[in-house]
């Protein structure tokens, strides 16, 4: 993931992203881009992946993705908000 975009995701994680969800188990990054987290942490969801079942999320400082069976959602997660930025 190239900085610039990273800084936008974490930017994005600190509003307090689509939604929080609290790992149910402890996860070992298995490829590239996987987020690693252990049970009880706070994850914030980013934004639900095409692929079925999966999230993209942040976790003490790190961006990457995750198995929504891996975790309990604290409710439902707010739909994206796309706003167009002025240059």
């Amino acid at each position: 993931m190239a900085a610039q975009e990273l800084a936008r995701w974490t930017r994005f994680a600190a509003k307090g992203g689509v939604g929080r969800c609290t790992a149910t188990v402890d996860c070992v990054a298995r490829e590239i881009g996987d987020l690693m987290f252990l049970k009880d942490d706070e994850i914030t969801v980013l934004m639900q992946l095409p692929e079925t079942g999966y999230y993209l999320g942040f976790c003490e400082g790190v961006v990457g993705r995750f198995s929504g069976t891996d975790v309990n959602f604290h409710g439902k997660l707010k739909r994206p908000v796309m706003a167009k930025r002025g240059s």
